[in-house]
């Protein structure tokens, strides 16, 4: 307002469209607040990289044709997510072993993490079940972990160095709900980079990466700055060697050449005593006795025990088309015993138990001694 207490041409306009102090507390963050256009590209690109990666591994798992395109780079308050994220999600936490430190959330739908789950346990993903059990959570937990490995090795070739993850832990986000909102980034201003994913005809929906502001100003000043190159080491010239007088040499050959040569000195030989080689003969002892002899020379020998569940065969195509989540059945029955091989060679049969956390064989039949040392031969 001006001195003499009246209303500028803009006030005016202001009071007349509504605008005003409310307009400031409503504004939208805009990425170019605070980042550059070229950083904002270089984190779309960075994410453009890992993904296009992520969707060849995700496409390997689920048989399915898989892009995921078009990064959009904006940036929200982490007191609107509620509203970014208004039902409920699937929350993919990832974490940095190596080459960085800090972590980043992926976010799918959760109608899109059933499609994904139904796909990897077999089936044709045209009617997930929208609850998600343990297997189906296990089941796309499996999947995003062959992702972001893809991911992570696609950084390691954009950084130049070694990039390391560890296992993604999944969640259910229900943010309205208050469920799964510790796996948040704890940063009041949060990247959020959407990604337009399609699975075949079955999803065409978006997949978010969502990191802290820091955190992604990490990766663009390592991608903008990368560390220099270390310097060639300089191999040091060897010394060069003092000439030797040409005369000097020449005078010391011409004396050697005038002097005799000196007898050969031959050290006497010591004197050996040559007897023939004697071996432990191998032939086959009839006695008892002998023949534990022979048989504890081979009882430290180790041999190779393989338990085998079942076989079947495949044909070649058959074999092609296998992917994980395939289920091959194998030519024996559920509780049938299992065979025990010594050199591939079958001699027992048992049942499969678990020992703490290892499995193990309980034998339950099993052929004699004498028949065991003749599998061996």
């Amino acid at each position: 307002m001006g001195s003499n207490e009246m209303l500028s041409q803009d006030e005016i306009d202001a009071l007349l469209k509504g605008t005003g102090l409310e307009e400031e507390a409503t504004k939208v963050n805009e990425v170019s607040d605070y980042l550059d256009d070229m950083e904002a590209d270089a984190l779309g690109e960075i994410g453009n990289i890992s993904f296009g990666s992520s969707a060849t591994a995700l496409s390997t798992l689920l048989n399915q044709k898989v892009e995921i395109t078009t990064p959009e780079v904006s940036i929200i308050e982490k007191n609107k997510l509620p509203h970014e994220f208004p039902q409920p999600y699937v929350a993919i936490e990832v974490t940095y072993t190596e080459g960085f430190s800090g972590s980043n959330l992926l976010v799918i739908e959760q109608n899109d993490a059933a499609i994904i789950a139904d796909l990897m346990i077999g089936g044709d993903g045209t009617n997930p079940d929208p609850s998600l059990g343990d297997i189906h959570i296990s089941a796309v937990q499996e999947a995003m972990n062959q992702m972001m490995g893809s991911a992570a090795t696609s950084m390691s070739t954009i950084f130049n160095k070694k990039v390391d993850i560890s296992p993604p832990k999944l969640e259910l986000l229900n943010i309205n709900a208050g469920e799964g909102t510790d796996a948040i980034p704890d940063s009041e201003l949060i990247i959020k980079v959407s990604f337009r994913l399609k699975v075949g005809n079955l999803i065409d929906s978006s997949i978010m990466q969502v990191l802290p502001l820091q955190f992604a100003k990490d990766l663009i000043f390592e991608l903008m700055n990368p560390p220099a190159p270390p310097e060639p080491k300089v191999q040091m010239p060897a010394p060069e060697k003092e000439p030797v007088h040409q005369s000097a040499s020449r005078d010391a050959y011409q004396d050697n050449t005038n002097q005799q040569a000196a007898p050969a000195y031959n050290p006497p030989q010591p004197e050996y005593e040559v007897k023939p080689a004697e071996f432990a003969s191998f032939e086959p002892v009839q006695s008892a006795n002998g023949e534990r002899r022979n048989l504890d020379l081979l009882m430290d020998i180790p041999l190779q025990v393989t338990v085998e569940l079942g076989r079947t065969k495949r044909s070649i195509k058959e074999i092609l088309e296998l992917s994980s989540g395939s289920i091959i059945e194998l030519d024996k029955l559920a509780g049938e015993p299992v065979d025990i091989l010594i050199n591939r060679k079958i001699v027992a049969k048992g049942e499969v138990v678990v020992i703490d956390e290892n499995f193990g064989v309980r034998v339950t039949d099993i052929i004699s001694q004498q028949d065991r040392l003749n599998k061996l031969k």
